[in-house]
């Protein structure tokens, strides 16, 4: 890591410098490590897996939903890919979109980009917060409200998101190797005994039609609902860009920690619901409710489950931290550029941490769940629920704009001819981005009965409207930034990493140390 410093052009902010994530903090590993850890498989399996595998989704199709949403996925990373070997910056998304699609869509996919993170940490505190309840008063009987262990888990998750990101790769590599290791356990262990009570391995779930297909056959309602929470599965994968700044040789890592978290995580989600599936056999459409529980119990015995317990809740703890470390690097990102306040893109003088924008989202997450405990609402049903659907409609936006940005940008604007590629910056963008407007239909279509009985509340109610606000916002206020403030218009989504990344007409980042005196 070099020890010198040299100075950028200034900064909204006026201080004079841009200050930098602390650089080589963490490697290929533990990049994947955070990718992975926030699509959060456990969660993603116990709380997705039952309902794509019920009569309201695919049915013994589940795994195949799996193979569908690995395919897009994996062709959507193909463009993002090449886009990091370009572009390096803490912003991912919203840089990405703004040197594509331009500054103005930049800021509003931006904009919807850092609402679902934010709101993600809470969602899954939820989750966290309602199964440590349950889990402590059922092996110990001892009642504490949920909120108490929220609000643990948010001053945890604060305390490492202040200090050097190379702590929080460790703590999640632990509960990510955790929950991937008792998931692969009870898997390998239905395959090597034959499968469940109808002695079969549910070949015929692994076939790609059904994935398209509702548990009744019929290509409809509970086919695309299925497909949705498949898909949902996968939320922060994309994570690894925003690593980019702070990771060694990040034109290689970044590419290879995404194609690895997408493709790695895909297989894995089909190999466990082919399992969990054929463990049920054909009643799993009918009660899909001990999907885990009941092949933990009949093959390791009562331990096995509480085990499995336990680690849903590590697994669930390490999900909202990854997401807390997400959120805070897209506020550090659009504060360095001058918007919303010059105090977020600051970094620790130490640490090399965005630590003001860690304490802001920390703050935020407090307030979020003061509001769902003074509202007497449930932290599964409303909290988790809620704000998930939130999150994920405004990512999945994101990540179609994303496709296309990768056209805009190798072919409409001409940059790095040498990269051009018929398929990697054309062909798979457009196709990625129509299968993702699908996807972004399967939402809408299905976005009632994915609430379910959260379906009935305002906030329910207001979702399409603060999505619609903040994308139609993001737009004014580039429009504002461009007429009456053209030199902070010049630099949205332009501030990357000099020895990663580009310069595009604006100020790149200088190569600072951790310990340069010009961090605040």
């Amino acid at each position: 890591m070099s020890t010198e410093s040299s100075t950028a052009a200034p900064p909204a902010s006026g201080s004079g410098e841009v200050n930098r994530l602390k650089a080589n903090s963490v490697g290929l590993v533990g990049v994947v490590f955070m990718a992975i850890a926030t699509a959060a498989p456990i969660t993603a399996m116990t709380g997705n897996l039952p309902v794509i595998a019920g009569k309201q989704g695919n049915g013994l199709g589940a795994p195949a939903a799996y193979i569908v949403a690995t395919v897009v996925l994996t062709i959507f990373s193909v463009g993002y890919v090449t886009m990091a070997k370009h572009i390096t910056a803490a912003g991912a998304f919203y840089g990405f979109i703004s040197h594509g699609l331009g500054r103005i869509v930049g800021m509003a996919a931006g904009l919807l980009a850092v609402m679902a993170y934010v709101v993600f940490e809470a969602s899954i505190l939820g989750f966290f917060a309602k199964n440590l309840h349950d889990l402590v008063q059922d092996q110990f009987n001892t009642d504490i409200h949920w909120g108490v262990w929220a609000f643990v888990g948010v001053a945890i998750i604060a305390c490492l998101g202040y200090f050097d990101i190379h702590l929080t790769a460790k703590v999640l590599g632990i509960a990510l190797v955790l929950e991937i290791s008792i998931l692969a356990l009870v898997s390998l262990a239905v395959m090597f005994t034959g499968g469940g009570p109808d002695g079969y391995l549910a070949g015929e779930a692994l076939n790609p039609i059904h994935g398209i297909e509702g548990a009744d056959g019929t290509i409809g309602a509970a086919a695309g609902f299925g497909l949705f929470f498949a898909f949902w599965s996968w939320v922060g994968f994309e994570s690894t860009a925003m690593y980019g700044e702070e990771s060694r040789d990040p034109k290689r890592v970044v590419p290879r920690a995404t194609l690895i978290s997408v493709v790695g995580v895909g297989l894995f989600y089909v190999f466990v619901s082919w399992m969990m599936v054929s463990a049920q056999g054909r009643g799993v459409v009918e009660d899909s409710s001990g999907l885990f529980f009941d092949p933990l119990g009949d093959h390791f015995g009562g331990w096995a489950v509480k085990v499995f317990r336990w680690l849903i809740v590590t697994g669930s703890f390490a999900c909202a931290m990854a997401f807390h470390q997400c959120a805070a690097r897209y506020l550090y990102a659009i504060g360095r550029e001058g918007f919303i306040h010059p105090s977020l893109g600051k970094t620790h003088r130490t640490h090399g941490s965005p630590h003001i924008a860690s304490v802001v989202q920390t703050v935020i997450t407090v307030l979020i769940v003061t509001g769902f405990l003074l509202a007497d609402m449930d932290p599964v049903v409303h909290m988790y629920g809620l704000l998930a659907l939130l999150g994920t409609g405004a990512i999945l936006i994101v990540q179609t704009l994303c496709s296309f940005a990768a056209v805009g940008y190798f072919h409409v604007q001409g940059k790095h001819p040498e990269t051009k590629h018929w398929f990697k910056t054309l062909v798979a963008p457009v196709v990625a981005g129509v299968a993702m407007i699908g996807v972004v239909g399967l939402l809408f279509y299905n976005f009632e009965s994915a609430a379910g009985d959260a379906a009935n509340t305002l906030l329910f109610d207001l979702i399409p409207w603060i999505l619609g606000l903040l994308f139609v916002g993001g737009i004014a206020l580039a429009l504002y930034m461009k007429a009456s403030s053209p030199d902070a218009y010049e630099r949205m989504g332009r501030i990357i990493l000099e020895d990663a990344g580009e310069r595009d007409h604006a100020p790149a980042i200088p190569a600072q140390t951790a310990t340069d005196p010009a961090r605040t």
